[in-house]
């Protein structure tokens, strides 16, 4: 009897898929943990293994095509076993759905302010165009003053929904000469990792209020603790694992830090899971190196080695890119002097690391030549306050300065 292969909901946050390639065509014999596709959701791409046996029959998304988690993905059973029912089912299912939500969403009652008529259909006619869009979305344009003829709705048949207006407008302005547009230009269309990357960090900038602490971190003493790891231990050891070594013991002891928004609450995280940005060709994806605190420099090195080589080959598992809880984000390698990061949600802090450079200083009444890293500690005020933000840069700069604390 045939079966329906769903797409699967890969990661927490994960509403459609993309098929960036099958593995397998229709026809073809599948067995229990064969590799069916490679699924590219809002995190990473991901290989989808089949939990069930038969012939592929019906593969239900092409590739580079997108469908929304729960949809047909392909149709696994007998071969010539006739499948035009189930289709039609499901497509009859899925058309059903899409009709009674419209209407649901019609009907919905919800408190809006008076700028906005309770009475208000969702579905407005301008001209020959049908606008759709949610309550809560309609409430946010108004208060907002957003022209939703200018949004693009990512909700189901193209519904304007709260996230699309936490996405910056393009600019237009009708008075620029075309003479000045370039020719040459090309328009690509947005991975489902960089729609959640521009989504994700909108939301975290405009509504987390950020504030920034830079500091001076003398790191002459961890070229020693580095030099000395490496001989003994026989392996490379980079600056970036012992500050996530120094970042993630300073976390413990100001666990003020280590804290998340909870809308109305403030959520106190027990576990110190540092987030390690790394860039890919697709974007930026974050993997979490779990109790860091817990782990030594060695450890920590290994897991890092092992996300990037994970991330090249796109091999990033879900439960790899959850559960952060402060993100240290690294660009000294690229020659950057300091920057400012972005929030990583849930997280309330991002650490941005700068380069490393040598700097005159003042030491012992003499100037010398010292090795110096600006890091800057971007906080959401609505959890952190600045003098929290600044005890915390404080240790992890003493730490850093006199690395044999580490050990």
């Amino acid at each position: 009897m045939a079966e329906i292969v769903r797409m699967p909901r890969l990661s927490d946050t994960m509403t459609d898929g993309v098929v960036s390639k099958w593995h397998k065509k229709e026809g073809d014999q599948i067995k229990e943990g064969d590799l069916l596709a490679d699924i590219e959701t809002d995190k990473a791409t991901m290989e989808f293994e089949s939990f069930q046996e038969g012939v592929l029959l019906y593969i239900g998304v092409k590739e580079s095509e997108s469908a929304p988690v729960d949809s047909i993905l392909a149709i696994l059973g007998e071969e010539n076993e006739d499948i035009s029912s189930l289709i039609n089912q499901e497509n009859s299912i899925s058309l059903n759905n899409s009709e009674s939500q419209e209407v649901v969403i019609k009907e919905e009652k919800i408190e809006i302010d008076s700028k906005v008529d309770k009475n208000e259909k969702l579905v407005e006619v301008q001209g020959e165009k049908r606008l759709k869009i949610s309550p809560l979305a309609r409430k946010i344009a108004n208060e907002r003053g957003i022209d939703i003829n200018l949004i693009s709705g990512s909700g189901e048949n193209g519904r304007i929904v709260k996230r699309d207006l936490d996405t910056p407008l393009p600019i237009k302005d009708d008075n620029i000469n075309e003479s000045f547009s370039i020719s040459s230009a090309e328009t690509q269309p947005l991975s489902q990792m960089r729609k959640t990357i521009a989504n994700r960090l909108s939301q975290s900038k405009f509504s987390a209020p950020h504030f920034y602490l830079t500091t001076k971190i003398n790191v002459d003493g961890l070229f020693e603790l580095r030099k000395s790891l490496m001989n003994n231990l026989d392996t490379k050891i980079s600056f970036n694992d012992i500050i996530i070594k120094a970042v993630s013991l300073s976390l413990s002891k100001h666990p003020n830090i280590n804290v998340s928004w909870g809308g109305d609450s403030i959520i106190q995280n027990t576990e110190i899971n540092i987030g390690v940005a790394i860039a890919v060709d697709e974007g930026l994806v974050v993997p979490v190196i779990k109790d860091a605190d817990k782990n030594n420099i060695l450890e920590i090195s290994e897991k890092i080695k092992n996300f990037v080589e994970k991330a090249k080959n796109k091999k990033l598992s879900l439960d790899e890119l959850s559960g952060n809880t402060f993100t240290v984000s690294n660009l000294g390698m690229f020659g950057i002097d300091e920057f400012t990061a972005i929030i990583n949600p849930p997280d309330a802090c991002i650490l941005a690391i700068g380069a490393i450079q040598q700097t005159p200083i003042v030491k012992d009444g003499e100037i010398v030549i010292g090795n110096i890293m600006k890091a800057t500690l971007s906080s959401d005020h609505r959890v952190v306050d600045g003098a929290q933000g600044a005890q915390f840069l404080k240790t992890l700069k003493t730490m850093l300065e006199n690395p044999l604390l580490m050990i």
